[in-house]
């Protein structure tokens, strides 16, 4: 593989292999260029397809493609709503083939924020440990980090359907405000920031602080609050195993999208992607991949994940 050939680049990645760590820094790197050049909150158009939490699962983003492109990606347009890394097996794979895609199709790939590009969590839960037993050090790891703080923090497809990787904050009444955070940064414990990226819905009729130790829980009446302020149709999020690939919310105001089939290799839970067209919206079940067709890393031992 040349030094830096995007084509080549996907295609080692598509057969899970390891980058060679200076293509990877490279590919990074570039990244956090255009990055940088996005919005707080991107205003796309449809059609589009929205992408739920994918964990590390890189052979089950396969079967996604498959499923929203069976035909190669063409003029397909995805927004992924975080969560690319930990829990899975292939944290580091998985985050660099999406952001080969964003680079090779930079008018068709978007990635937003979720809490697991966060340090305190991808330390913890994969993505750090994987870094350091591949690559003999953290440094891609530090690395990675300082990408994921330049990931947006929401989208809005068509002036009418908010996308965030969690929830509402009672800080962020209208979608104009999330202009003014610095995103630039570790998501902070607390306020609006991190509101975004961590609060669940819930049946509570107030603001009611989340188990999660951050965030919050909202209810019917303060999605249905943003979405008059706002001007919206509904909201689309992700951040919650839904055992059936998706759940709605307050009469179907609000949809959890979630992306990772048979969550951890475990939990038979179905997977979706919610795609977006013209004012309507489906949501798409995908299956995952065939465990003939799925490599397991032959250098790391199966309870490094587990």
């Amino acid at each position: 593989m040349s030094d830096f050939n995007l084509d080549d680049i996907i295609s080692q990645l598509e057969k899970a292999r390891l980058l060679p760590e200076p293509t990877l820094a490279s590919l990074m790197l570039k990244l956090v260029e255009v990055l940088y050049q996005e919005s707080n909150t991107l205003e796309l158009t449809s059609p589009i397809v929205v992408v739920g939490d994918v964990h590390a699962q890189l052979f089950d983003v396969f079967e996604l493609f498959k499923k929203a492109a069976p035909n190669g990606f063409g003029n397909t347009k995805f927004l992924f709503l975080g969560d690319y890394v930990d829990r899975g097996r292939y944290s580091i794979c998985t985050f660099a083939y999406l952001a080969a895609l964003k680079l090779k199709y930079p008018t068709q790939f978007f990635l937003i924020r979720g809490n697991h590009e966060i340090r305190q969590a991808n330390q913890s839960y994969g993505l750090y440990k994987e870094t350091c037993s591949l690559y003999g050090h953290s440094g891609i790891w530090t690395l990675f980090n300082q990408v994921f703080d330049a990931l947006p923090i929401a989208a809005l497809v068509d002036n009418q359907y908010f996308c965030v990787h969690g929830g509402l904050s009672p800080h962020v009444p209208l979608i104009e405000a999330i202009s003014l955070l610095n995103r630039f940064q570790e998501v902070p414990n607390s306020g609006p920031f991190a509101d975004l990226v961590w609060s669940d819905p819930d049946d509570v009729d107030q603001w009611c602080q989340n188990p999660r130790g951050t965030g919050y829980l909202f209810g019917k009446t303060q999605v249905e609050q943003f979405l008059h302020n706002n001007d919206i149709k509904m909201i689309v999020r992700t951040h919650q195993l839904a055992p059936e690939g998706y759940q709605w919310w307050f009469d179907n105001k609000l949809i959890t999208v979630w992306s990772a089939p048979n969550y951890m290799y475990r939990f038979g839970n179905k997977a979706s992607i919610f795609q977006i067209e013209n004012g309507n919206h489906k949501i798409e079940l995908f299956e995952p991949c065939p465990d003939d067709k799925r490599q397991i890393p032959e250098n790391l031992p199966e309870d490094f994940y587990f």
